[in-house]
């Protein structure tokens, strides 16, 4: 399996990516990798456009050359209407112990798009009947539920992500405390707001370098006693569980009524919006809803004492 970089919108992104869910439709071979991205295998993509896979082997293979000629013209083209420049079409990764070449759901749109319309070679009815079948966002839907993922509920797939993170860390030492399991409420309430909670946003690592920086800089170490580092895991189908336990502070219990207070005072009304920001323009969530979480945890007003 290699690191794949692929250029997007002329920036280079690089990511170790590996399936986490499988499936084999009618001999169309599909998943789902860690960072949510859908695909098909070569052979899975040349059944879908009614072609030889060698075909698509030969095309794919040297997507350099083959971009600049007529097939490869019209696919790049499809790509770049959505904003993909890409110059690698497929991820290398492992199958049941076999390397295989999985192809993005986007990608595989447009080929099956030029096998549809514009091939002279293959099964072009097969391509067409297929492609009005799985056009828009129909291709990404088959594939998620054939791996057995609801694609209409992502909050519920956020939700249950926390969950498993917080029953795989619930081991906290005694006389201690966790930036992640003391951010919970602070979590699920962003969750609830369609915030994306998975691989790519984990808001505890945010909050817990904040607060690591506002711990030394105030020497609570001689105040509250020295904080300490125990191992927080990921789970198997987060790119962060490849690395093992990650050794992550951890506070004493003597504190966790300041840590509760800079939260309310400082990170959630400072710092909060700042990083929903970030993570709206990486698709984790829209502006709206970025808004309407800062929104939703901060702290209501204290009713003001009565006047005598």
């Amino acid at each position: 399996m290699d690191n794949l970089p692929l250029m997007l919108s002329g920036h280079q992104l690089e990511m170790q990516l590996y399936p986490i869910k499988e499936a084999d439709i009618d001999g169309i071979q599909m998943g789902v990798m860690n960072d949510g991205s859908p695909f098909l295998t070569l052979r899975g993509l040349a059944r879908l456009c009614g072609v030889d896979h060698t075909a698509l082997l030969r095309m794919t293979a040297n997507w350099e050359e083959e971009r600049t000629k007529p097939r490869g013209l019209f696919i790049d083209q499809r790509l770049k209407a959505q904003g993909l420049n890409l110059n690698r079409l497929f991820h290398k990764t492992l199958i049941q112990g076999t390397e295989t070449n999985a192809f993005p759901d986007s990608v595989c749109m447009a080929i099956l798009e030029y096998y549809a319309f514009e091939a002279s070679q293959g099964s072009r009815e097969v391509a067409l009947e297929n492609f009005r079948r799985l056009a828009g966002s129909q291709l990404r839907r088959f594939i998620y539920l054939s791996v057995g993922i609801d694609p209409d509920n992502p909050q519920r797939g956020a939700l249950e992500c926390f969950h498993e993170r917080l029953l795989m860390n619930d081991q906290v030492p005694f006389g201690y405390f966790s930036v992640f399991r003391e951010m919970a409420d602070l979590s699920l309430k962003m969750v609830k707001g369609n915030f994306d909670f998975g691989p790519s946003a984990i808001p505890d690592i945010s909050v817990g370098t904040m607060w690591s920086k506002y711990w030394v800089a105030n020497g609570f170490d001689e105040k509250y006693g020295a904080r300490t580092k125990s191992p927080h895991v990921y789970p198997d189908w987060f790119p962060q569980h490849r690395a093992g336990p990650i050794e992550a502070w951890i506070y004493p219990d003597d504190a966790l009524g300041v840590f509760r207070r800079w939260m309310q005072s400082d990170y959630i009304p400072n710092r909060l919006g700042d990083y929903l920001a970030k993570k709206a323009l990486d698709g984790a969530l829209s502006p709206a809803e970025a808004l309407k979480i800062v929104e939703a945890v901060k702290r209501p007003e204290l009713p003001k004492p009565p006047m005598h």
